[in-house]
């Protein structure tokens, strides 16, 4: 059973149920604490919080979910322009049987703060703590980096810090064996990192060089059975720019 919920304050505005799987088309505009509550009786799902932003593969532990809707302002910074507004929205949820050699890092649908899907990126720093610099960014699935600021350039900016790090969980163990890195590439304004290190919460550690251009950068890593990963150790280069900034992160493997 499948079901798809938009509360306030407690109280339930509109619900879709179904036994494969839900839609619900929403007819209301979004109010500040309003919750989209997402329930499964699977742990695997594709959901889709709104028809501007992708289906995003995420994996409950719970099986539930709760979104909370970016409305006016900084929080809205990073979507399409018709994300979330106007008072017609379609929400979806459907089970997810796939068990394909992926990018295990995507999930559009990942939020700043608490959180009950997976895969979920943090970090020790976001410039000026806005939405348009936030970890989240960087497994929303966009690539283009030839910008920065809102969308769709939104990217991991680390405010000058020479300490650095992003976490990214998977919420479950998973089988990696390759990442891919999209630095930001908005030149002269960036600067880039020619060195990073990722360690595995395995205890695997590899340390790599990163070259100043805009497309996906390739570090193979072995096969490894993991739930966390952590990028940190960032080198910047000699460019007068202090903005180096990361916009995509993809993690290659498969669920187990």
């Amino acid at each position: 059973m499948y079901s798809i919920s938009i509360e306030r304050g407690g109280r339930v505005l509109a619900s879709a149920q179904g036994e494969n799987e839900a839609a619900l088309l929403y007819r209301g505009a979004y109010e500040p604490g309003d919750e989209i509550i997402f329930t499964s009786s699977v742990q695997h799902v594709r959901v889709q919080v709104d028809q501007a932003v992708e289906p995003a593969r995420v994996y409950l532990p719970q099986e539930r979910f709760v979104y909370r809707p970016p409305l006016a302002g900084d929080g809205l910074a990073v979507y399409p322009p018709s994300a979330f507004a106007g008072d017609l929205h379609l929400i979806s949820i459907a089970p997810d049987t796939g068990r394909d050699y992926r990018n295990l890092a995507a999930n559009p649908a990942d939020q700043r703060g608490d959180v009950t899907a997976y895969p979920h990126a943090t970090a020790n720093v976001e410039t000026r703590n806005e939405s348009a610099f936030a970890a989240r960014n960087v497994i929303d699935g966009q690539h283009i980096a030839c910008g920065h600021g809102e969308w769709p350039f939104g990217s991991w900016g680390i405010g000058t810090r020479t300490d650095a790090e992003l976490t990214l969980d998977f919420g479950r163990t998973v089988e990696i064996d390759a990442l891919a890195l999209y630095l930001r590439a908005d030149f002269p304004h960036d600067a880039y990192w020619t060195q990073g290190t990722v360690t595995l919460d395995d205890g695997f550690e590899k340390t790599f060089e990163l070259e100043g251009k805009d497309g996906a950068q390739h570090i193979e890593l072995g096969t490894h059975m993991v739930r966390t990963l952590k990028l940190h150790r960032l080198i910047k280069c000699d460019m007068p720019s202090a903005f180096p900034a990361l916009r995509q992160i993809e993690v290659f493997g498969r669920d187990i």
